[in-house]
């Protein structure tokens, strides 16, 4: 058995609150560079040279790269062998986000609830969170600030098994296609297939965080990512929607056992901006 403080899971929190939102990882900045050398479109490559200036200003400066600092997804993967103590984990999770933004002058974009009064909470509190128990003696945080142009052209839906291969692919093209410039492309697209309506959902949200240009272990999967890339490639949407062959970053899909009747699908959008990142407890 091993003993993990919250306070410490609060102040990993905290830092990576401020460390998505002013840093990006050297396998997005090197794919950003790739797409600005390899597009074609002028008005494409010119939307593309902003971005990557952007991004290279806001680390230099250490300043958020947009003012839409996301809602704070957490994802923790904890050992069974692991004791929590301290505190509780849910309000260490908060502090940490609280902290973070106040620290990194972030925007505050979170509402107490959605549909009456929406009033905001003041603190970009509480984060979406997701525990899953895994083996071992360790935790395994990722924390994503997800903007919310991206996320309002996300959707799920449940597909007949008769849709097969080329409904899914049908669908996520046409996701991305009703997205156009409101998702901010080039985006990452997660594709989360099987389980139930909500599984899929997570799953979905899940492919974002993985790393850029990482396949599935599944080869028929791994074929799937790329081939459905270039399908959202080829809608011609571009940096921005200022047209282009670059709409996509990257694919990613997840899938869990689903039920014989149907097919649950569901596509999360993220933006260029793609802000996540993780450590290990």
């Amino acid at each position: 058995m091993r003993t993990i403080e919250v306070s410490d899971i609060a102040r990993e929190v905290r830092r990576l609150v401020q460390a998505v939102n002013f840093d990006t990882p050297d396998t997005t900045m090197s794919r950003l560079a790739q797409i600005l050398e390899r597009e074609p479109s002028p008005a494409g490559r010119e939307a593309m040279r902003q971005i990557v200036e952007n991004r290279r200003l806001a680390s230099a400066r250490q300043v958020p790269m947009c003012q839409d600092t996301g809602m704070i997804v957490l994802f923790l993967e904890l050992g069974q062998n692991v004791h929590l103590t301290g505190g509780d984990l849910r309000e260490a999770l908060v502090a940490g986000v609280r902290d973070g933004c106040a620290e990194g002058f972030l925007r505050k974009s979170v509402v107490e609830e959605p549909l009456f009064q929406r009033r905001n909470t003041g603190d970009n509190a509480p984060p979406v969170v997701h525990v899953e128990l895994v083996p071992g003696d360790q935790l395994r945080l990722v924390v994503a600030a997800k903007g919310f142009g991206a996320e309002n052209m996300s959707w799920a839906k449940v597909l007949p098994p008769a849709a097969g291969i080329d409904g899914v692919k049908r669908e996520v093209v046409r996701c991305v296609e009703e997205a156009g410039p409101n998702a901010c492309p080039p985006v990452v697209v997660g594709v989360g297939l099987g389980g139930t309506l909500e599984m899929a959902t997570i799953l979905a949200k899940k492919a974002l965080m993985r790393t850029m240009g990482s396949r599935h272990p599944d080869a028929r999967y791994a074929a799937l990512e790329l081939e459905l890339l270039d399908l959202v490639n080829a809608t011609g949407i571009g940096p921005q929607g200022w047209g282009g062959q670059n709409t996509a970053m990257d694919v990613r899909i997840e899938y869990y056992p689903t039920h014989i009747a149907a097919i649950p699908l569901a596509v999360n959008l993220d933006c260029h901006l793609h802000r996540h990142a993780e450590t290990l407890l």
